[in-house]
């Protein structure tokens, strides 16, 4: 396969992108790329999805943006159009979650994710990035930052899970309960409760474009095997006690009614990291750049060189 070859979406995602109804969500579904990514894991690349958009600069490094559990780049719709005039920014789809294709054999764990996302780094941008996680997706750049020091430059944290061991159940979870536990999560309901218990303010922010925006990746060929590889391999244990190994410049970013990790690991990443900065978000629960992006977007423009 030509690992240039430019893979298209499944015609039912496109369809879903037509649904959408805020500009914010139309104009980043629209921007969505696909790159065939030659990685270690498997013998054919993997069609990756991301966003390039922002003025690329030899003396800033980009900015890299990373998406938090069973969600996707959408998730920075709303954050992402208020920093490209500032620097290039990149949103890149992880291995077995988003628009990200995914194989029915394939091995999905923090390992893995890993892998693919520094060959995704090293076939696309070539150069020290300044990474930027949302929840799981902190994690994932924590351990990609502690394995690849000098690929990431600085790191942003945005009410970042790592704190604590993710749950141990998942790796419990032999069949027929790990098709009930996806089936559960797949249910309109559920995801939405799941949302709405994410904001500070759900009767604002739990709109029908929100609730779109975090259920369009369900549609994915093989989403349900690759959540489900992906639980029992036990998710991302606590880099706790590797916080003290990091190099790089950190800003914690943390929604300050926080319902989902609460608000006691803020100071954890704050105090442990030893080049951090604190940035508290008011009126802003789990999900501060969807719910106050202007106000993380400028405390990451203030904060970066």
């Amino acid at each position: 396969m030509d690992p240039t070859l430019n893979l298209p979406l499944p015609d039912v995602v496109l369809q879903g992108f037509a649904d959408l109804t805020e500009d914010t969500s139309r104009s980043l579904a629209a921007q969505i790329q696909t790159e065939a990514i030659a990685t270690s894991l498997q013998a054919d690349p993997i069609a990756t999805r991301f966003v390039r958009s922002g003025a690329s600069s030899s003396s800033q490094p980009p900015l890299v943006l990373i998406h938090g559990f069973d969600s996707s780049l959408l998730e920075f719709r709303r954050l992402l159009p208020r920093l490209v005039n500032h620097r290039e920014i990149w949103a890149v789809d992880l291995l077995g979650f988003g628009f990200t294709e995914r194989s029915p054999q394939g091995a999905y764990s923090p390992a893995t994710i890993k892998t693919h996302l520094h060959a995704t780094w090293q076939q696309l941008i070539q150069r020290p990035v300044v990474l930027a996680g949302a929840s799981m997706g902190g994690t994932a750049a924590l351990d990609f930052a502690l394995a690849y020091p000098e690929v990431v430059d600085r790191l942003v944290l945005l009410d970042s899970a790592g704190v604590q061991n993710g749950p141990i159940i998942g790796k419990y979870l032999f069949p027929p309960l790990d098709t009930w536990a996806v089936e559960f999560l797949r249910r309109p309901g559920v995801r939405h409760n799941i949302s709405r218990s994410a904001y500070a303010d759900p009767d604002r922010w739990a709109t029908a474009d929100a609730t779109l925006c975090a259920a369009l990746h369900l549609r994915m060929p093989h989403w349900d095997t690759a959540l489900k590889t992906f639980t029992k391999s036990g998710g991302y244990p606590s880099v706790k006690q590797r916080l003290g190994q990091l190099h790089c410049p950190s800003l914690v970013v943390w929604g300050q009614q926080d319902r989902i990790l609460g608000t006691q690991d803020a100071a954890v990443f704050a105090r442990e990291i030893p080049d951090a900065q604190l940035a508290w978000i008011d009126r802003s629960g789990h999900v501060p750049h969807l719910e106050q992006s202007q106000t993380v977007a400028e405390a990451m423009v203030n904060w970066l060189p």
